[in-house]
Formats: C-alpha cells, structure tokens, sequence
C-alpha cells in the first residue's frame, strides 16, 4: 500500500466523521441573541457536548494534515 492511497484513505474517513460529528452537535446561541434578545450568550461545554466539540477539532485536523500531506508528498 503506497503512502498516496494511506493519505486519500486517510482524508475520506476524516471527512466523513467530521461531518457526522459537526451534524451531531447542538446549536449554539441564535443570531438574535447577539441582539439581547437571549438570556445567554455563550454557555460552557460540559459532557457529551465537549466530547464531540474536541473530537471534530480532531478530525478536521486530520483531515486538513492529509490533504496537505497529499499535495506536499509526491506520490
């Protein structure tokens, strides 16, 4: 198995569970409550929610180093 094929691999899961896992999350603050029309701006994470926020951190950034991986390293 070349480092190509390791790298597209690589790049289609990563975009398949950032996808799923920024679907999964929950929706934040509206755009009305940038106006004050919200009790509550920002909220902290806790649980679940943190989980999922850092995981697609995660995988994005797998994601963004095998692309670059692929352009960089010739095949």
């Amino acid at each position: 198995m070349s480092l190509g094929t390791l790298l597209q691999g690589l790049t289609f899961v990563s975009a398949i569970l950032s996808i799923l896992l920024i679907l999964l999350q929950q929706r934040g603050a509206s755009l009305g409550a940038g106006f004050g029309s919200s009790g509550e701006l920002y909220t902290e994470r806790r649980g679940l929610e943190r989980s999922l926020f850092n995981a697609t951190i995660i995988f994005v950034l797998i994601f963004v180093l095998s692309i670059l991986g692929m352009v960089l390293i010739p095949a």
